[in-house]
């Protein structure tokens, strides 16, 4: 049977993404200061990254080499091009433009990195495509005034979006405020609950739940000021959420597994709600009250919430998750640490990730049905043990293949469903340093940087075969795959 492919509108954007904390490197010039990113140690898919009490000698930080992007964007934006981005998915490093993050006046000398970065990307006409805060807020705001949980950081953050929107004016139109804002429900592990956050506490420290209800509600008004602030500077800006995107299923048709699957799917996205929405759903109040959890909620608050709700939904997708519940668990309170188990039905990655290109369709059409928003897919990739072969070529067909399947199901939903999509990016188009593991062997590109994990290396580009592969998908505007 012939597979049956659809093409995309020709308005629609084909790019890649990343994240200025993996791939820029020079993370001590142009006046840039220190970021959570800065202070967290190399890791594996064995062993978690540590975070360090500022920068110590001896430690290994691979952010602060990342790929150099930092002197070499002319070439990586050039090959972008050449495989025919549309746009591309980046961040703004807080600490280049406020370096400690509370400073009243910006670094100039950051914001003109990004005008050059900006300038050459609209000269090969691609569009930027902006995150704010991607897991790199200066570790400033995280020693003097204990990340988000403080309030303080809301007029902090207005501030920073408010000069690089006033700035950027003209060359960016597609920003996201907060990246994967939902991550940190996994609220006992410390490292979402750092890097979305700037929450530094040690595992089993109690509270850690309610600071992260606490965090996320400064951050979504943050979040929604912005929108607002944003529309004011620029009618033409569309601004959006940012939201990781790993649906969770129920592992029988059980109707108790089913009910935690819904439960789960409430307590991961309900986020998206207040960004998308403007309020708070109806459990979630209930759910605080029987845990004992006071989070502050002003009336200002949630009138700020109410008319600061974003344009778009952007969004990761990765992997799907599945759920079941338990008899010990009645009420099925979703920890995600404890209450996830495999699902027999699909395959995983070198590092445990569930690969399920049909629950990309699923997500879009959950997300259209709940949040009535236009969609921007902006992180999607296959992270795997890349080898280069003895004609200097990197043959990632297995690359290939997610990306093939993945980007069929998003046609799919796109052509049969009517799901109203932005555009694509897959994510690490180009290798990086992975912000789980900090590792360079955990590969994403298209496009293979020649450095290993402790940052050894020429840092030569190279294609790999899945480079032309998604060239052509570019080209055909997604009909041939």
């Amino acid at each position: 049977m012939t597979e049956k492919h659809y093409k995309m509108p020709k308005d629609f954007l084909w790019g890649g993404a990343v994240a200025a904390h993996q791939f820029e490197g020079g993370w001590q010039e142009g006046g840039k200061g220190v970021s959570i990113a800065d202070v967290m140690t190399a890791g594996n898919k064995d062993t978690a990254r540590r975070v360090t009490d500022g920068v110590v000698d001896g430690e290994i930080y691979p952010n602060h080499w990342g790929i150099d992007f930092y002197h070499r964007y002319p070439e990586d934006i050039e090959l972008f091009a050449e495989m025919g981005f549309k746009c591309f998915r980046t961040s703004i490093a807080w600490t280049r433009i406020f370096p400690n993050g509370d400073e009243v006046e910006p670094n100039e000398e950051g914001l003109k990195f990004y005008d050059n970065v900006f300038d050459e990307l609209l000269k090969h006409g691609i569009q930027p495509i902006i995150t704010l805060s991607h897991f790199e807020m200066p570790y400033h705001l995280v020693k003097e005034y204990g990340g988000w949980t403080n309030r303080k950081l809301i007029d902090f953050f207005v501030n920073f979006a408010e000069v690089v929107m006033k700035r950027y004016k003209g060359k960016v139109k597609y920003w996201m405020t907060f990246n994967e804002i939902n991550n940190q429900v996994s609220w006992d592990d410390p490292h979402p609950l750092l890097q979305d956050s700037g929450i530094n506490v040690k595992p089993g420290t109690p509270g850690m739940e309610e600071m992260m209800y606490q965090a996320a509600h400064n951050e979504m008004v943050a979040s929604a000021k912005v929108v607002q602030l944003g529309h004011q500077i620029d009618k033409n800006y569309q601004i959006g959420a940012m939201i990781a995107m790993c649906p969770i299923y129920p592992l029988t048709a059980k109707p108790e597994d089913i009910m935690m699957a819904e439960r789960a799917m409430q307590t991961r996205y309900y986020y998206g709600d207040v960004q998308a929405n403007g309020e708070y759903p109806n459990w979630l109040p209930k759910y605080w009250e029987r845990q004992g959890i006071n989070v502050t909620i002003s009336d200002e608050d949630r009138e700020i919430l109410r008319k600061g709700t974003v344009d778009y939904i952007g969004f990761s997708y990765y992997m799907s998750f599945t759920t079941k519940s338990t008899a010990e668990n009645p009420e099925y309170v979703y920890t995600e640490s404890k209450d996830l188990v495999d699902n027999p039905y699909v395959q995983k990655s070198d590092w445990g990730w569930q690969i399920d290109p049909v629950g990309l369709r699923y997500s879009m059409n959950w997300m259209q049905d709940r949040w009535h928003k236009p969609q921007f897919i902006v992180e999607n990739g296959f992270g795997a043990y890349d080898k280069k072969e003895s004609d200097g070529r990197v043959h990632d067909d297995y690359r290939i293949k997610y990306f093939h399947d993945h980007v069929l199901e998003m046609e799919k939903a796109v052509a049969l469903d009517g799901v109203d999509l932005i555009g694509y990016t897959p994510w690490g188009c180009i290798d990086l340093i992975s912000a789980s593991t900090g590792e360079m062997a955990k590969r994403y590109g298209f496009i293979y940087v020649d450095q290993d994990d402790e940052g050894n290396g020429s840092l030569e580009r190279s294609k790999k075969d899945s480079f032309e592969w998604y060239k052509q998908v570019i080209a055909s505007d997604g009909e041939i795959l």
